[in-house]
This record gives C-alpha cells, sequence and structure tokens, in this order.
C-alpha cells in the first residue's frame, strides 16, 4: 500500500484501526510514534547494487489509555513528514514490537488497515547459483507396474 492510499483512507475514517496477520487488532491506545523514510543500499549475492526506500510507520503501545490516535492528527504527521523530509509516495512498512521488532507490510479492508507478513528472498536466483525447484511429483500420477525403465519418470 503506498502512502497516498493510506491518506485517502484516513479521510473517510472516524477512527484507527490495525489488525494483525492472525487476525488481532493492535491495542486502540497504540501511537504512531515515527513515520520517516527508509533507504536500504546494498549488494546482493549475485553482485548487483539495489536501492530500496520505503515509507515506515512505527506503532508503540503505551500505557496511556485516556489518548487515541484520530485519523486527523495522523494525516497531519504524514503531511508535516512528506514537507519536512521530502517523503514521496512509496510502500508503506510498518515496524510493530513483538517478541522483537516485527516488519510488515500494509493493505487496507475498507474498515482496518491491515499488516501483511513480509518474507525474505534471494533477489539474485539467476545469478547466485540457486538451483531450480525440481518439479514434484504424485504417486497417482506416475506409471504402475513393476518395470522402472528410463525416462518412465518412476525413480
Amino acid at each position: 500500500m503506498k502512502l497516498s492510499q493510506v491518506k485517502i483512507a484516513l479521510e473517510k475514517l472516524e477512527t484507527i484501526g490495525f489488525q494483525l496477520p492472525n487476525g488481532t487488532l493492535v491495542p486502540n491506545h497504540f501511537h504512531v510514534t515515527e513515520v520517516g523514510k527508509i533507504t536500504k543500499h546494498f549488494i546482493d549475492c549475485g553482485g548487483t547494487i539495489r536501492n530500496e526506500e520505503v515509507v515506515n510507520f512505527q506503532l508503540w503501545n503505551a500505557n496511556d489509555y485516556d489518548h487515541r490516535l484520530h485519523p486527523e492528527k495522523l494525516l497531519s504527521i504524514i503531511e508535516l513528514s512528506e514537507k519536512v523530509l521530502g517523503i514521496e509516495d512509496l510502500e508503506i512498512e510498518v515496524e510493530y514490537q513483538a517478541d522483537t521488532i516485527g516488519k510488515f507490510g500494509l493493505e487496507f479492508d475498507g474498515e482496518f488497515f491491515l499488516l501483511t507478513n513480509k518474507q525474505t528472498d534471494c533477489l539474485a536466483k539467476d545469478n547466485c547459483g540457486i538451483p531450480a525447484e525440481k518439479p514434484k511429483l504424485k504417486f497417482s500420477e506416475m506409471p504402475t507396474g513393476n518395470s522402472c525403465e528410463p525416462g518412465s519418470g518412476c525413480c
């Protein structure tokens, strides 16, 4: 989800809710403690230099049950961040504390912002020697009989 999409969603909401991938909601007394741009400049395992940028929201649970973050307040924080930090319309990454800091993607279902699982991946599979995945065979599709001839797929 891009920053512009978050802003459009916030304009239509009366309250903000974030839902974790397991379906539970982030406690409604959360705070957005950071809005920023993260730049990652790196070399992948195939030797390609890469640059990635995301907008980062950091969610934090405080013991402050009397204050709730309202959509218009988060919208003003985002707009200030765009102005002061020069943030563009990038994809959103959300940090949220679990056993360690978790990094999530972001989607919106019309009611809640959904924190989505992110996965690591090799960006240079064709360059770094990762073998292609072997095709999976189903036993039900294997030839029957007692003979196993070359090219028959039985072994």
